[in-house]
């Protein structure tokens, strides 16, 4: 029997903390200036861009601390690179990290930009968020270089533009990065929603260039609410923050059932998507439902899509598991392994960190020795174009 330790694992969610010169040691000197940078106004240390826009805090967003050890609970808020494990934002220590637990190779997400690059819209200079999305594939693309070609940035799309984005994907494919992350819902920016034609040349670039399109959750401004709608007001910073969490996991369905309705899969066969952190116990049911609803309440409107909403999942789909063991095996069953990836979503909370083989072991035992290596590995190598 195949046990983890036996596989060149891939893992396809992780981030990355970004240092806080990311951005100030490339842009050009008119920009220095306006680019996202780490500093302190008015007694608060933020990172602000355009001059006086607050993007975000000095947190690290990393649980892992300078020691290795990994803190539970509320305890990583207010931590700053300073103050975590330095493979949350180095590349040498990323790889040694990775070799300490056994990881062949890693995908890599944004923190500052938002998960769908949606904080830089804040700015209302098209070509300075441009210049700062470039900025960024550009620091991408050197740590993966710097990693041996072991860490793989998806590249941020300047998604509010959709003839810059298309511009961006191949000129980010040009510079060695394998896909893309953008915004789930940019109707909600006043953009025309995925389905309309505007979209095409994006799903025609990656058709195209092999770039797989990734959703991460909270990959929009109203999917990311970590705190505010789902906890009740009377819960303490804690109990917010984990029902917080486990709600953002659910929120890629609205993405997932919108893509597949719309008919782009059924249009652009070759086009991948993965949903990224959102688990995959509750997509055997959601699937179902889809399949249900569309013949019963849409059977004229939807006449152009000529297989089950979940065939097309099966087809061009991934979710991502990390923590779940009572709906893998059904979620295989129902999807199967060709659809399944694993994360460990380092260093972020709830990661799986320290390595713990016997709990993903555990979790694995439930499949044949081909699925944990399709789930672990495999299908991730093919989708990223990753040599093992």
């Amino acid at each position: 029997m195949t046990s983890v330790s036996d596989i060149k694992i891939i893992d396809t969610d992780t981030h990355w903390s970004e240092p806080p010169d990311l951005w100030t040691s490339r842009a050009p000197a008119s920009y220095v200036d306006r680019v996202p940078q780490l500093s302190e106004k008015n007694g608060k240390r933020r990172w602000w861009f355009d001059g006086d826009i607050a993007i975000g805090t000095s947190i690290a967003s990393s649980v892992v601390d300078t020691e290795g050890n990994k803190m539970l609970g509320a305890a990583f808020f207010g931590m700053d690179n300073d103050m975590v494990h330095r493979s949350s934002f180095d590349a040498e220590a990323r790889v040694a990290m990775m070799d300490e637990l056994g990881i062949t190779a890693q995908i890599m997400y944004p923190n500052l930009a938002g998960f769908g690059n949606t904080k830089f819209l804040q700015s209302p200079d098209e070509a300075l968020r441009l210049i700062t999305t470039e900025i960024y594939n550009d620091a991408l693309a050197e740590f993966q270089e710097a990693t041996g070609q072991r860490v793989f940035g998806m590249a941020l799309v300047p998604w509010w533009n959709l003839e810059a984005a298309e511009a961006e994907i191949r000129r980010a494919h040009s510079i060695g990065l394998r896909g893309i992350v953008t915004c789930s819902n940019p109707e909600e920016a006043g953009l025309p929603d995925m389905s309309q034609p505007e979209w095409n040349p994006i799903w025609e670039a990656c058709t195209e260039l092999k770039m797989p399109v990734n959703f991460h959750i909270g990959s929009s401004n109203g999917n990311m609410d970590f705190f505010g709608k789902a906890p009740w007001p009377s819960y303490g910073a804690e109990r917010k923050l984990a029902l917080g969490s486990a709600n953002l996991f659910l929120g890629n369905a609205r993405v997932i059932g919108n893509m597949i309705y719309s008919g782009v899969p059924e249009r652009y066969p070759d086009v991948k998507f993965v949903s990224v952190e959102s688990g995959v116990g509750w997509l055997p049911f959601f699937l179902e439902a889809l399949d249900h609803q569309l013949s019963e309440t849409a059977p004229n409107e939807a006449d152009f899509l000529t297989m089950a909403p979940s065939d097309y999942f099966r087809r061009q789909f991934f979710g991502c598991f990390w923590f779940e063991s009572a709906g893998l095996r059904t979620a295989v069953d129902y999807i199967g392994a060709q659809s399944i990836l694993f994360e460990t979503d380092f260093p972020h909370p709830t990661c799986l960190y320290p390595r713990d083989d016997a709990k993903i072991d555990a979790a694995l035992g439930q499949l044949t020795d081909d699925e944990k290596r399709q789930v672990m590995s495999t299908n991730a190598a093919a989708l990223y174009r990753i040599d093992l």
